[in-house]
């Protein structure tokens, strides 16, 4: 068989994608990190409100994902198919940016509590219709199986350079700068960024003959279907897996600075060294470790990871000083990103060739919404159990090492579904 030619990718066009890239999970990466400690700083001590947030968040770029994905792929404009939702989404993703400090002017804590759930939902509305959904599914577009490799090598450095960027300079510039200059410039960095490279962006629509030729209520619908379930049980049992270990992981995380600032001692910008430090390391340990995942078996160096991340989870919650904190976090965090890659590569080889682009919109049920409303949910409860009671005008807890402790033994708990994967062809 005649191999066909790889499609070209001009230069301007990787910058296009690495600028947006890199932007949007900066973006991501300072959510799922400053904005818990800001409601901590700033509206109240309350756990739960930290959790709802999470939660609410969680559900919203589910359903966006899928649904806007779903929509994009529909879409027949003279700008393109995912052009509009890029442009006008990161623009809207970052003026919501910039607007969600601004519920901290709210003095009723019951009301700024509601107003920042919902200030967040909006945020990642527009965050995951720009990046997760249209971001994603252009990089799809513009690649083949011949340059496929170097257009994820994109994107997963640009993930990792943006977790180090926003653990390294985050810290420092809100100890500084504050809360609301640092969301102003994060926010006007989004939409500069959106808009620039929005506008350069290419967006080729497909042939007519690639037009949908279902409702989009049949398309959206199918992936819930029993039949689904039963003809991709490894897959499911894969997804369980990746939803045990994840909730295990978000008891915590949520409240990880708070815990480091207001337990341990740690301010801001030592805990920017330390995450600078912990993210360095994975991406130098995480990478190497998938390539190995290749060659000696996903199963056993996924299982050898999940038990090194929840012993240094134990670890870590016993640690007190910046070296032993450094260390214990590089095991914690490294090898749990490390199980990552392995698990999304194997789930890459058990999805349907017909349906990829759907069931990696049902990934994000098991991998984002469920663990963020599970998880937190469970790390709050501890926290208001056996947490430090805070003095103030609202009753509130200081985190304590029992989330660390939970969290790793229930992603132990994780490697149940994967022994039982073993006895399937996988």
């Amino acid at each position: 068989m005649e191999k066909m030619p790889t499609r070209s990718i001009e230069g301007r066009t990787w910058i296009i994608m690495a600028a947006l890239a890199l932007t949007g999970q900066i973006a991501w990466a300072v959510e799922n990190a400053w904005f818990n400690t800001f409601v901590f700083d700033t509206i109240t001590t309350d756990p739960r409100p930290i959790a709802w947030m999470v939660a609410a968040s969680a559900i919203t770029a589910t359903l966006t994902t899928l649904i806007m994905g779903t929509l994009s792929d529909r879409t027949r404009s003279r700008w393109g198919r995912r052009k509009p939702y890029i442009l006008i989404g990161y623009l809207l993703w970052g003026l919501s940016t910039v607007l969600f400090p601004m519920v901290s002017f709210i003095k009723t804590v019951s009301i700024a509590v509601i107003m920042v759930v919902i200030a967040d939902s909006v945020m990642t509305f527009f965050g995951s219709t720009a990046n997760d959904a249209a971001f994603s599914a252009w990089t799809a577009d513009i690649a083949d199986s011949g340059n496929r490799g170097r257009v994820e090598g994109v994107l997963n450095l640009s993930m990792f350079l943006a977790q180090i960027v926003s653990m390294v300079a985050a810290g420092i510039l809100i100890d500084s700068l504050g809360y609301f200059i640092f969301f102003y410039s994060l926010g006007g960095v989004v939409m500069l960024v959106g808009l620039v490279a929005g506008s350069l962006l290419k967006d080729p629509l497909p042939p007519e003959s690639a037009l949908p030729s279902r409702s989009f209520a049949a398309e959206f619908g199918e992936l819930f279907r029993l039949d689904t379930l039963r003809h991709n049980r490894d897959l499911f049992i894969l997804l369980l897996f990746i939803m045990i270990s994840n909730i295990g992981m978000q008891v915590s995380l949520p409240y990880l600075i708070v815990y480091l600032e207001n337990f341990v001692g740690v301010s801001k910008t030592q805990f920017s060294i330390i995450g600078g430090a912990v993210m360095l390391g994975s991406a130098v340990l995480a990478l190497p470790f998938g390539i190995l995942a290749d060659r000696r078996g996903k199963k056993a160096l996924i299982t050898a990871a999940i038990l090194i991340s929840s012993l240094g989870g134990i670890l870590l919650s016993l640690a007190r000083s910046l070296p032993l904190l450094v260390v214990t976090g590089l095991l914690w965090q490294a090898f749990f990103v490390a199980s990552g890659i392995a698990a999304v590569a194997w789930l890459k080889d058990l999805l349907p060739e017909e349906n990829r682009g759907k069931f990696l919109g049902v990934r994000m049920i098991f991998w984002i919404a469920l663990p963020m409303v599970i998880g937190p949910a469970v790390g709050s409860a501890l926290i208001r159990n056996f947490g430090i009671p805070t003095t103030g005008l609202t009753e509130g807890f200081v985190p304590v090492p029992i989330i660390f402790q939970v969290g790793s033994v229930i992603t132990l708990f994780s490697l149940l579904p994967l022994y039982f994967l073993r006895r399937r062809k996988a």
